[in-house]
């Protein structure tokens, strides 16, 4: 079986910054790592291939640098590895990098099982994984926190929904988003920190694609970001009414209950 990992370098939360010029997240080698919930998403096909054989390989779309988060991967015990990009693709919402990611898949071709993590730190909007199932035109199921492949061509899945629990029979092809739940990802061995620069990482372009360039990058991303701006601290209040006629405390409460637009 093949599978294919989507994942995706993030700016590490605790080191968060923003252009307020252009309301970007400043991403560099310094504060960038992989996603953590990816690393779900791969755990989980390395499992796969453990039990009934065949082949991952993770992708991810970004500048050059982002080959990081591949060779990490790699270490951890993928087989190859596709890096899509291109200064084109810069700027890019949720609607943009699937469509791109889904044209990138479709050149290098469509494996068993799409698995990603559920949503990235630096956007949560978990909208990556069903975005690229609906351009594809695959089943998907998000939010999974188990998964079995016991018969042939499905694979059997829970998928969390609030404190409600679905049991599916998935057929595949498909794409599936992990939870942090589903697994504990493995940490890169020796072996494969000593042989990830002997694996192949591809690199893909929009002049290796059958591309709209009109729906990638900046250019083909609704989403805008208008304004960015600092959030001021809640002033918090305390208000006493104990000891006072009713109706003076109802007054009060309900001063302080228009003064916070409640009401």
């Amino acid at each position: 079986m093949k599978f294919l990992v989507c994942i995706k370098q993030v700016v590490d939360a605790a080191k968060t910054e923003v252009d307020l010029e252009t309301g970007r997240l400043k991403r560099n080698n310094a504060n960038s790592i992989t996603n953590p919930v990816d690393l779900n998403a791969l755990e989980a096909a390395l499992k796969l291939r453990e039990q009934v054989g065949g082949f991952v390989e993770v992708i991810t779309m970004g500048p050059p640098q982002a080959e990081a988060v591949l060779y990490d991967a790699l270490s951890r015990g993928a087989d190859k590895a596709y890096l899509v990009t291109d200064r084109v693709f810069g700027g890019a919402d949720t609607l943009a990098t699937s469509y791109t990611l889904s044209e990138a898949i479709k050149k290098i071709g469509i494996p068993d099982i799409i698995f990603c993590g559920i949503e990235s730190i630096d956007s949560n909007t978990a909208q990556i994984g069903p975005e690229i199932a609906a351009t594809l035109g695959m089943a998907d199921v998000s939010a999974v926190s188990e998964m079995k492949y016991e018969k042939e061509g499905f694979l059997m899945v829970k998928r969390k929904s609030g404190d409600d629990v679905e049991t599916l029979e998935l057929k595949l092809p498909a794409v599936v988003t992990a939870l942090a739940e589903l697994n504990k990802p493995r940490y890169p061995s020796i072996k494969g920190i000593l042989e990830k620069k002997d694996k192949e990482i591809v690199k893909i372009t929009s002049n290796d694609m059958d591309i709209d360039l009109n729906r990638v990058g900046f250019k083909g991303s609704p989403t805008q970001v208008k304004n960015v701006g600092p959030v001021a601290a809640f002033k918090k209040e305390n208000l006493h009414v104990e000891n006072k006629p009713m109706e003076e405390m109802v007054d009060m409460v309900y001063e302080i209950v228009k003064k916070l637009s409640l009401v």
